[in-house]
């Protein structure tokens, strides 16, 4: 490999070694997201699908079948089902999280309305399932269809443990194990099922997956009190205002005193925020190591996702798989 090569971002890289695959997901997304009765529903998906997202998930699908050795055509049916689950949960998420902006734009829900983006997100939902069904494997459709279950499950205890003090790490990998990690795992595990792999890299692709997605989400909770507004796409804090119970508050909280304790009741809890705030919990955060300990949480979990692969016959793909596991931590790092 080049030291140009070398230097580009790995989801550029997949992105070119899967291009030609991508090209036939893209016309299969494009064609099923149409509906003759119902123009809004192209109009509403158009408006997210094409938007610039990175189908990160939808090429970890077609980077494990291929580095699986599968040659038939279904493992494009399942990087459509992998993409459209995603956006129908980015609809609804957008819902619930009354979100103005996705990837720089006005949200479908500002656009159009809640309505339109809860029944749309339904519809991709459905979509979804007719695409796994058409791969005529049972195996494939249970491992997606729980994903879904799991996602819809994440969110749920999501809302009940973002404004509690008593959510702990157990309760917060269960939440990004829902509403991260389990499309990440079941995109790498589906695409090694396809291909008929030896249950030995079944697992290792499941595992890769799933260390894959938690270490990106705590690296994008970690970046919301360290990173720059322009690195993130958000405002640095977001997540304190929007009373967040994420890993680096978790750390700090379990360690808190009875004054500190008193503090993230108020502005937690209670949502009781004032100016000055936000600098008291950065300081609590740097006083108890949280940010620290996070970021090492993080970067274990890329660790494990890039050994996970060792089992693997060694190719330019896996070769590409593990430099973005090294990728998404690197921003903390």
């Amino acid at each position: 490999m080049s030291l140009d090569e070398a230097l580009r971002k790995p989801q550029d890289r997949l992105a070119d070694l899967l291009s030609a695959e991508m090209e036939a997901v893209n016309l299969l997304i494009r064609a099923r997201m149409a509906s003759r009765h119902a123009p809004r529903i192209p109009e509403v998906t158009a408006h997210l699908v094409e938007a610039g997202g990175k189908r990160l998930r939808p090429m970890l699908t077609l980077a494990a079948a291929r580095l699986c050795g599968y040659t038939g055509p279904f493992h494009i049916h399942l990087a459509a089902t992998v993409e459209f689950i995603h956006t129908a949960t980015l609809l609804h998420d957008d819902v619930v999280d009354e979100s103005a902006k996705r990837r720089g734009r006005p949200t479908a829900n500002l656009l159009w309305d809640n309505k339109s983006s809860v029944l749309v997100g339904d519809y991709l939902f459905a979509r979804s399932f007719q695409l796994m069904v058409e791969t005529g494997n049972l195996r494939v459709l249970d491992i997606l269809s729980n994903a879904a279950a799991t996602i819809a499950e994440g969110e749920v205890l999501q809302l009940t443990a973002a404004q509690d003090l008593k959510t702990d790490e157990e309760i917060y990998l269960q939440v990004v194990r829902g509403k991260t990690a389990a499309l990440f795992s079941a995109a790498t595990e589906a695409g090694a099922v396809i291909a008929g792999a030896p249950e030995e890299h079944v697992r290792a692709l499941f595992t890769y997956g799933d260390d894959l997605g938690i270490a990106f989400q705590m690296a994008d909770d970690l970046l919301d009190y360290e990173g720059a507004a322009q690195d993130i796409g958000k405002n640095t804090g977001d997540d304190f205002r929007e009373r967040k119970m994420t890993l680096p508050v978790i750390k700090a909280v379990a360690q808190a005193d009875a004054a500190e304790r008193a503090f993230w009741v108020r502005v937690i809890e209670k949502g009781q925020q004032a100016d000055g705030d936000l600098a008291e919990a950065m300081a609590l955060l740097k006083k108890h190591g949280a940010l620290e300990a996070a970021r090492a949480d993080a970067l274990a979990h890329a660790a494990k996702a890039r050994a996970a692969l060792l089992s693997l016959p060694d190719s330019p793909m896996r070769q590409c798989l593990a430099d973005l596991a090294d990728y998404v931590v690197s921003r903390i790092n």
